[in-house]
């Protein structure tokens, strides 16, 4: 039996541990490697060609959604199943236009996300049951009144989405021309796209954005609720 080869991606270790047990324990599944980073999730998907990337959203340097994009532009073969706590339409909207073939909320039954694996790596849809009556709702009312499900946002393009988040998180230039292998002067370049393309032009400011678009997790005490993950306008 030949199987099916997972990359687990989430910051958190216990969770990745707990996804590793549960997978192991199938005979068809083998876990090849672990990243708590998106960053780090391409790097692997590239290195260890997994049949299944299970991802999360929220994450360092690199969220779910940049990844995602990345591993199915450079690694097509390999299947991306989000596996998150954010249920908002809008995030299962993006992550299925970046690439992703399943969405699963982490309260899902361990069943489903066995089963979600394994129609992930045949490259068919897979979504937790209250995700797949939302898109049906919205495909229904769609059809009825002829509007669209939804309209296609205009995304930062995927390095400003790296250097936007990498800001937020505090770095800054020179940390981030190393960790993204850039020059000083194309981070700032970058870094100035991104200020006009969002017409935000402070670091408090891009910050609070960032938070509000899910890009990174809001610190403790804040409350942001997020909405959308890298969307803006051109």
């Amino acid at each position: 039996m030949e199987q099916i080869r997972v990359l687990l991606v989430d910051d958190h270790t216990v969770v990745r541990q707990g996804l590793r047990a549960l997978l192991e324990a199938e005979e068809d599944m083998l876990v090849v490697g672990e990243a708590e980073t998106g960053r780090q999730a391409v790097q692997l998907t590239k290195k260890l060609l997994p049949s299944v990337v299970v991802m999360d959203i929220a994450m360092p340097m690199l969220n779910g959604l940049e990844a995602t994009r990345q591993i199915t532009r450079e690694v097509p073969s390999a299947k991306v199943l989000v596996l998150s706590a954010y249920s908002d339409g809008e995030y299962v909207h993006q992550l299925t236009e970046a690439g992703a073939v399943g969405y699963l909320l982490k309260q899902t039954a361990a069943t489903d996300l066995i089963k979600a694996v394994r129609e992930t790596r045949k490259g068919n849809a897979f979504f937790s049951p209250s995700i797949s009556k939302r898109l049906l709702d919205q495909c229904r009312e769609a059809f009825l009144t002829g509007t669209e499900t939804a309209k296609r946002g205009d995304f930062l393009t995927t390095r400003e989405a790296e250097v936007l988040q990498l800001i937020a998180e505090g770095s800054p230039n020179k940390r981030i021309a190393s960790d993204l292998c850039i020059s000083i002067k194309t981070v700032e370049k970058h870094r100035q796209q991104v200020m006009n393309k969002l017409n935000i032009h402070d670091i408090a400011g891009l910050t609070r954005y960032a938070i509000s678009k899910g890009i990174i997790e809001s610190p403790v005490g804040l409350s942001a609720r997020p909405q959308s993950l890298s969307s803006a306008p051109l």
